[in-house]
Formats: structure tokens, C-alpha cells, sequence
């Protein structure tokens, strides 16, 4: 074996970059480089600590500690502190240097822990890459108590070569808890999306958004509040998973720092003692001294103003990515939520003009009936007054055909209105409406699937107004449906073999007929179409399809969920 020093520094170095290549495991790497240097450099002992960015440390890795050293589970190794780390933390720990005695083998002699096994003093080397700071490492053997120049030079070399490796593998972890995140987030905005689409009230979304980040990262609590004018008003909030109960109505103080994140665009990060408050503020008793930190993001739409916050607390240190997660979820909400409000506006609005519509055909047909009846009523006092029996006679007839008419476009109308029947099928219910109509329905149907609720209520009201189109204007009492269920689309079609509609009359009846627009109208919002075929004496067609969505996968289904 070659015993040029300088040899066995390029053995010692080639060895420890073969063994940090081995494993992406941080503790387990440490562990092994730690056992291989000290085997290379003929050494006995040693351990290093790992510090964070609050100072805290942890001792992740050391080999052969003396018997005081693991005293009570290597009690000495987590409590106080010692000089190479005083050092460090004052950034004048620069180099790998000797420390003439160690704090902590003083401590084991001091209190009684054990033997110490001869060590006394050990070198320290910071661990860095680049401008950051990972920690310290110490190696040491019995009765050494000076290290040389060329060995300090070593075992910086090695610690530049842990600084990186460490660096590595905390990028890697962050890589790899980013991609877990951004796999979470993907799953929450599915589901999300999918509740979002299956008429949940805009009232409702906030707590099952909450309900689902709670169930999908883990994170100490998460909390959304809403904007009510100049104030924001808890909604929900969810602690370790479960929603918790909101006795009390909690507003946002003017100079909270989450006002920070509305006034913003992107997250926000707190400090402990701001997480704590928040905590405190929400009575989510016993979680202010678990918090390490809380983040916020605005809820809003790109280009429209604020609609909440969102905020969430941790119990370790937030990172990038959960700073990027969370401004995806505060966007994905307020994308939602927006969705959900237009929806609740394009109802409202279709109530309004089916109100409309229905006041109309109130005014064209019920009210005209109405006022006949009225000025028939007024013809018979007259008719009575001058003795003229047979002809009051017939007026009467006119009045109780007059006023059965009204009472059935009443019914038409309030059956409109309040579309029952349904739950016995589509084609069952308009062939009972059509024999309220007195009309003789011949019906076929294929196919057999559930309909979307939007989809089977408008062929219900299309239905409706075609088989009173055929009562209406027809001039026959028979009429023939059919309803046909393909894998992709809905068919509605009711036809009749009365007197027809000239070509020329059909176009200029398209035009006008608030009953034909209707219809179409209905279909076309629902991405249809609507055809009317017909001929003078060749009776009339009325033919709609509708197109029918492919069913949304379950949330476990799509997750691989059980």
C-alpha cells in the first residue's frame, strides 16, 4: 500500500465521493461517510450536527461516541449547546479548526455520565456549499489533542464535499416533496372541480374546499375567509384534517398582517409568533405553541378584485413550494367560486325569462280567453234583457267552452312551472301530459341511460310545448313520440299527421312563434339542435337533440383510491 500522504488524501477523497453517490438518504449517507472517513484517516470517533435556519440543531450521524457520550439515549448530543456550535452560529466558525477542549465531554466528567475513553479535544469543520450553511462536524480519538495543518486541510476538503452532497439531497427531497405537493394538488382540484360542477351552492364551497385541503396535505390547519364588503369573515376552517365548528362570527382586525396577502397578488409568510396569534385569534386552542409558521394567499380571479384569503399553518419550517402550492389552491378557489356564482346568476336569470315567457303566454292566450269570456258574458245580459232565449242559450255554451279552454292553458302553464312526473321517465310523463290534452300518443323509446337533470328537464319543456302545439294547431288528436338514447346524444321527436304549415307560412311561423323560439332556444343553451319538418297537409315533425356530457369519474376512481 502506498504511504504518500498525499496519495492517501486522494484515496481518502475519491472513496468519500464514491460512498455520497451511493444513496439519496440524507441520515444514512452521513452515517456511512462518517464511519468511512474515520476508517481512512485513522481516527476514532466523531459526529455531526445539522443546523437550521432557526439555529436549532440535531446530531443526524456519529460512529463510536465514548460510553458518557450516550448517556440517557445520547442525551449529551441534544442538550445545551457547545462552543464549536456558538462559533458557527456567530459565523466564526470559517474553517476547519482545533477546539482545545469539548464542552460537552466536560459536561459528561462534570454530572457523572460515564467515561469519556480518553477524548478530550476534537477538530471542527463547518459544513458548507457555496453560501449556505448546513452545520459542523467533529472527529476526534483518545489523548489527541491537536490536529495538523495537513489534516485540518482534509477535513475541509471532505466537509466541502458533505456541503454539497447535503445540498444535493436537500434538492432533491424539495423536488420530490414539490412533485407529492403538485400530485395533491392535482387531486384536489379534480375533486373540487367536480363538486363545483354538480350544483353546490356558492354557500357550500368554502367549507368543502377547506374539507379537502385538510384531507389532502398535511398542514396544522387551514382557514379561508370571505370578503363581506370592507371585512373578512371566516367561512371554514379545518384543523389537522377535520372541519372545525365556527361558533363564533370571526372579522379580520384592520391591521392583521393577512391583510398583507389581500393587498397583495402572491402568498405571504408569517412568523411564529403571527401564526400563534392567528391561531389564538380563531380559538384553535393548543395548536399556538405546534405552529412554526403560517402562509396566505389572495383568492381571486386574474384580473378581478379579491374574493378571500386563504391561509395555513405549519408545524415545521414552510417552504417554496408549499408557498406555490398554496397560491395554486387560492386560484383554483377563486375559479370555482366565480363558476359557482355565474352559475347561481345564469339560474336566476333563467327563472326571470321563464317567468317572462310564461307572463307572455299568460297575455296571448289565458288573458285573450278571459276577456272573450267577458264580452260573451256581457252579449247574454243583453240577449236576456231583450227575451232572445236560443241565442243567450248558445252564448252560454261559448262562456263554458271559453272557460274550460282557460282552465286547461292554466294547468298547461302550471304543469310548466312544476315539471312532476319526471321520476317515472321522460317519455312516461309526456305521454301523460299529452293525454291531459285529450291527444291519443303513440310512443317508442330506445335506449336506455340516466339523463343529466338539465338535459331531461328541457326535453320535458321542449315535449310539452310541441304536443301543445299539435292540440293547438294540428287539427288531429293523434300524435306520434319518440324517444331515442344514444351513448352521446338525446332524441326527442313528436310529429302528427294533420293540416301541416306551407313552406313559405313555415318560415315567416319561425320567425315569430315565441313557442318555436322557445324551444330552439332551450336546446341550443344546451349545445342542440332543433329541426321542424312540414308540409301543407303532410302534418309537422319537431325533431331536437340534445347532446349528453360523458359521466365525471368518482374522486377515488381517478386518484386510485380504495
Amino acid at each position: 500500500m502506498n504511504d504518500d500522504p498525499r496519495v492517501q488524501e486522494l484515496i481518502t477523497l475519491k472513496t468519500i465521493a464514491e460512498t455520497l453517490n451511493q444513496s439519496n438518504d440524507l441520515r444514512l449517507m452521513l452515517n456511512i461517510v462518517l464511519v468511512k472517513l474515520l476508517e481512512l484517516t485513522g481516527l476514532s470517533a466523531g459526529w455531526i450536527f445539522l443546523v437550521d435556519d432557526e439555529m436549532s440543531y440535531e446530531c443526524v450521524a456519529d460512529h463510536d461516541l465514548p460510553h458518557g457520550l450516550l448517556y440517557r439515549d445520547k442525551q449529551p448530543m441534544r442538550c445545551e449547546t457547545c462552543w464549536c456550535l456558538d462559533r458557527y452560529r456567530s459565523c466564526k466558525l470559517q474553517n476547519a479548526v482545533n477546539i482545545l477542549t469539548c464542552k460537552r465531554l466536560m459536561n459528561v466528567k462534570e454530572y457523572g455520565w460515564g467515561d469519556t475513553a480518553g477524548f478530550t479535544h476534537h477538530a471542527t469543520v463547518p459544513l458548507y456549499s457555496g453560501s449556505r450553511r448546513f452545520g459542523v462536524m467533529n472527529v476526534a480519538s483518545p489523548g489527541k489533542v491537536h490536529f495538523s495543518g495537513e489534516e485540518l486541510a482534509l477535513l475541509e476538503a471532505v466537509a466541502y464535499q458533505l456541503g454539497s452532497a447535503v445540498e444535493r439531497m436537500r434538492l432533491y427531497e424539495a423536488e420530490q416533496s414539490r412533485a407529492d405537493q403538485y400530485a395533491r394538488l392535482g387531486e384536489f382540484s379534480r375533486e373540487l372541480g367536480t363538486a363545483g360542477s354538480m350544483e353546490h351552492s356558492a354557500a357550500a364551497l368554502p367549507e368543502l374546499a377547506v374539507s379537502l385541503i385538510g384531507s389532502h396535505f398535511h398542514w396544522a390547519f387551514a382557514a379561508l375567509f370571505e370578503r363581506d364588503g370592507f371585512e373578512f369573515v371566516l367561512k371554514a376552517v379545518s384543523v389537522e384534517g377535520q372541519l372545525a365548528n365556527r361558533a363564533a362570527r370571526h372579522l379580520l382586525p384592520e391591521d392583521h398582517w393577512l391583510f398583507e396577502a389581500a393587498r397583495g397578488d402572491r402568498y405571504v409568510t408569517a412568523t411564529p409568533e403571527q401564526a400563534a396569534d392567528l391561531a389564538d385569534h380563531l380559538e384553535l386552542h393548543g395548536l399556538q405553541k405546534k405552529l412554526s409558521s403560517a402562509m396566505a394567499a389572495p383568492v381571486r380571479v386574474v384580473g378581478a378584485d379579491i374574493q378571500g384569503i386563504l391561509v395555513v399553518g405549519h408545524s415545521a419550517s414552510a417552504s417554496h413550494a408549499d408557498g406555490g402550492v398554496l397560491g395554486a389552491l387560492a386560484e383554483h378557489i377563486a375559479i370555482v367560486l366565480e363558476s359557482a356564482r355565474m352559475e347561481e346568476n345564469r339560474r336566476e336569470w333563467t327563472r326571470l325569462e321563464e317567468r317572462n315567457r310564461l307572463a307572455r303566454d299568460l297575455h296571448d292566450s289565458v288573458s285573450q280567453m278571459l276577456f272573450s269570456l267577458s264580452m260573451t258574458a256581457k252579449g247574454v245580459e243583453g240577449q236576456l234583457r231583450g227575451s232572445h232565449t236560443e241565442e243567450a242559450l248558445e252564448s252560454v255554451k261559448d262562456i263554458q267552452l271559453l272557460s274550460q279552454n282557460a282552465q286547461r292553458e292554466m294547468r298547461a302553464l302550471i304543469m310548466q312551472l312544476r315539471p312532476t312526473g319526471l321520476e317515472a321517465g321522460l317519455t312516461s310523463a309526456l305521454l301523460a301530459y299529452g293525454k291531459g290534452l285529450k291527444l291519443r300518443v303513440r310512443t317508442r323509446a330506445t335506449g336506455s341511460r340516466e339523463l343529466p337533470r338539465n338535459v331531461e328537464e328541457a326535453l320535458w319543456r321542449i315535449g310539452q310545448e310541441a304536443l301543445n302545439n299539435v292540440f293547438k294547431h294540428a287539427g288531429t288528436s293523434e300524435a306520434c313520440l319518440v324517444v331515442q338514447l344514444d351513448e352521446d346524444k338525446a332524441v326527442l321527436r313528436i310529429s302528427d299527421a294533420g293540416r301541416g304549415i306551407a313552406k313559405k307560412q313555415l318560415i315567416q311561423t319561425n320567425r315569430r312563434s315565441l313557442g318555436l323560439t322557445t324551444m330552439k332556444e332551450r336546446a341550443e343553451a344546451l349545445g342542440g339542435s332543433l329541426a321542424i319538418t312540414s308540409g301543407y297537409r303532410k302534418g309537422t315533425s319537431i325533431e331536437v337533440a340534445i347532446p349528453i356530457p360523458m359521466p365525471v369519474p368518482a374522486a377515488s376512481a381517478i386518484t386510485g383510491g380504495d
